[in-house]
């Protein structure tokens, strides 16, 4: 039997995390032969989840340039890929969410009329700069895409309201979490020296991150303000905010919050030491995507720095609350998650829509379907 060549692509270190999983559910299975190309859209960070996963990328365009700007990225990744794809001849691409690597890559595959599978296809804020340019990346992906991989109901719904034929949808949960299930230790030691010496059991840790670009400048100001004003208040605090590299983020981190005590201002993490934080911590204050899907698998309350989110399944679920960028309102939120204890719980013990940890299976399985392979439709995740 001929094989099918499927080729994944990604380029950030979000991606990576989730698509790893999916790459080495298809290097198990026969009936693929994998093929996996990176952009390097992130180098340091992406190199972290190749090493910890232990996948050797077949293509790396490395196309990562210091203060590089979308309409580059985009342009090195159409142009790098046009090579690759007439030495490889991939059967279907499968790119995942969001970024420009994710609509850069699909867009290439268009035009040299190869299928495509949206991973993490349906999410939607219904905003297009909110989250930017995460929106339209993934709008403008989904109307190029054959293949659908929702991860919930509501991105199937998603989908089906935009026109997307319902056959080519399939409901499969998150990669992410099966990602989790193969990094998170009971007895984790850090790598990181500094986290190791924080006393987990009789502190409040918070785990931070904000670093969106529609948070750059003032939003994020009152962002490190409110957090400064926190630590001042609770001593049972210690703050971990990791830091992206972007000179954006990272200047006004180190001015608003770098000689506050209990404020441990930490580089980005690789992916089994940000997984295992996250385990150990109180609560988790992001602006990020993934984290929204990845605290409540981990029983802790998500306050989301952002006016919108395209992951409404944790807020109904009530383990993650939209909270914005200002200042008085973030400070209110996280102090009533320390001081309340009831809704604290609440949050905690809130049911987690995201996945089982069978998501690659049924991507894996889906595609199979699609090329004729089995005949039996997969069964779908019972996301709500």
């Amino acid at each position: 039997m001929k094989k099918i060549k499927v080729m994944t692509i990604f380029g950030t270190r979000p991606e990576a995390i989730k698509m790893a999983p999916l790459v080495k559910e298809l290097e198990k299975r026969e009936q693929f032969e994998s093929i996996v190309c990176v952009t390097a859209q992130h180098r340091e960070m992406l190199d972290q989840v190749l090493e910890l996963f232990k996948i050797k990328p077949d293509y790396d365009l490395n196309i990562m340039q210091q203060r590089q700007s979308l309409s580059g990225i985009t342009t090195r990744v159409l142009e790098g890929l046009e090579e690759i794809f007439k030495k490889s001849q991939p059967d279907i691409v499968l790119v995942h969410g969001d970024t420009t690597t994710t609509f850069a890559g699909s867009l290439a595959a268009f035009y040299n009329q190869i299928k495509v599978g949206h991973v993490e296809a349906g999410l939607r804020s219904f905003n297009k700069y909110f989250p930017f340019p995460e929106e339209m990346n993934r709008k403008l992906t989904g109307a190029i895409s054959d293949l659908h991989f929702a991860p919930t109901k509501t991105a199937k719904e998603n989908l089906l309201r935009e026109g997307v034929k319902q056959e080519d949808i399939f409901v499969t949960g998150n990669t992410v979490i099966d990602a989790m299930n193969t990094t998170v230790e009971k007895s984790y030691r850090f790598e990181t020296e500094e986290l190791n010496e924080i006393n987990y059991k009789n502190k409040k840790v918070i785990m931070v991150t904000a670093h969106r670009r529609e948070n750059w400048g003032e939003p994020l100001e009152n962002i490190c303000t409110a957090l400064r004003r926190i630590a001042e208040d609770f001593e049972e605090v210690e703050i971990i905010y990791l830091v992206h590299l972007n000179p954006a983020v990272k200047e006004v981190a180190y001015k608003v919050l770098g000689d506050v005590p209990r404020v441990h201002l930490l580089p980005p993490l690789d992916t089994k030491e940000t997984h295992n934080l996250m385990n150990k911590s109180y609560m988790v204050v992001t602006d990020s995507g993934g984290l929204q899907e990845e605290a409540p698998h981990l029983g802790k309350p998500v306050l989301v720095l952002r006016d919108v989110t395209e992951r409404p399944e944790a807020v109904s679920a009530g383990t993650a609350k939209i909270i914005g960028t200002d200042k008085e309102n973030v400070y209110q939120n996280i102090k009533n998650l320390l001081t309340d204890k009831e809704a604290y719980n609440k949050m905690a013990n809130a049911i987690n829509p995201y996945g089982d940890g069978k998501a690659s299976e049924r991507i894996a399985d889906s595609i199979l379907y699609y090329f004729g392979i089995y005949k039996k439709r997969p069964d779908e995740f019972n996301s709500f």
